[in-house]
């Protein structure tokens, strides 16, 4: 074991970067599902990258490969708690964004999306940083709309059980553009659809995860309310790819990034099913207050502005 623990660890090739080129980049949330997938991306750019996690819902090991890597640092804090170092550029994930997660502690979502978000604003403000909001599709809340474009100013229950999660987001996106008009911080809001992939946890309440670990244990495949709420999914990938390009670019207004195909809840539980090759009987039982009944983004300013749009097939 002493041996083994003196070989240099291997890690994925970076590219390499000179000075002027490498960012210190910051990313809340860093361990997370998604925020773990950017800090992939990050790191094999070459870039020095800062991931800041309190390991509520991220996880050590979906960063562990790069533990050691002269260009990476991890940081055990709760965002909630002023931040003080200097960086580039912020992506600022940290939040529970399942509702088995968010609904778990209320009030510590509500501090995670206000006074966490206050906290990267002032830490981009004095460092003159660009900050990247991962903000939500619940901003809309259930829809009269169909499909959301950002203009969409959404039909949120401001006191019901998802509003933690949905107002929080909701007051980021507020605080962010009233950095960025009276205190001129540069600002850059991505409102993300459904998204699924690797690093999901299995037990975080989400259909993508509940289905599949349904069908692969043969247990009933339960679909909450009648099923034909519809939602619409991209993959990880997709999504990092549209963060990065839009803390690139210069325009500065909220964007949708999701996938604009649109499935039935029940349909994707049948799509599960055959893929993963099972006979599940598939069970309706009582909907869940204020489950949005149609989701699906209009990806215009995408398009237009960050010349993006989903490439991965959902099946």
């Amino acid at each position: 074991m002493a041996l083994e623990a003196r070989i240099p660890r291997a890690f994925p090739n970076v590219k390499f970067l000179s000075y002027h080129s490498k960012k210190r980049i910051l990313v809340t949330g860093g361990a997370g599902f998604v925020g773990s997938h950017l800090v992939d991306r990050l790191m094999l750019q070459g870039h020095e990258v800062i991931v800041v996690d309190n390991f509520f819902t991220g996880r050590k090991r979906n960063v562990e490969h790069w533990s050691g890597h002269e260009n990476f640092e991890l940081i055990h804090q709760d965002i909630v708690n002023p931040l003080f170092i200097e960086v580039d550029e912020i992506y600022h994930l940290a939040s529970p964004a399942s509702p088995p997660h968010y609904m778990y502690n209320p009030v510590k979502t509500i501090k995670t999306n206000t006074i966490g978000t206050i906290n990267m604003l002032g830490l981009a403000k004095r460092v003159g940083a660009r900050v990247l909001i991962a903000s939500t599709s619940e901003v809309y809340g259930d829809p009269e709309v169909h499909p959301q474009p950002e203009t969409y100013w959404g039909h949120v229950n401001p006191i019901g059980p998802r509003a933690c999660y949905d107002e929080g987001k909701r007051v980021s996106e507020t605080l962010s553009y009233a950095y960025a008009k009276h205190e001129k911080v540069s600002v850059r809001v991505a409102r993300i659809f459904n998204t699924y992939g690797p690093r999901m946890h299995m037990d975080d309440g989400r259909v993508v995860s509940n289905f599949i670990l349904q069908a692969l244990r043969n247990e009933t495949i339960t679909v909450y309310g009648h099923g034909n709420q519809t939602r619409s999914f991209q993959y990880v990938s997709d999504l990092v790819d549209g963060l990065i390009a839009l803390m690139a670019c210069n325009y500065t207004q909220p964007i949708n990034l999701g996938n604009p195909i649109e499935y039935s809840i029940e349909e994707f539980a049948l799509i599960i099913r055959n893929l993963v090759g099972g006979k599940n009987s598939i069970k309706k039982t009582k909907a869940v207050e204020d489950d949005p009944q149609r989701r699906k983004p209009d990806i215009s300013r995408a398009k237009l502005y960050l010349n993006w749009e989903p490439k991965v097939r959902f099946y």
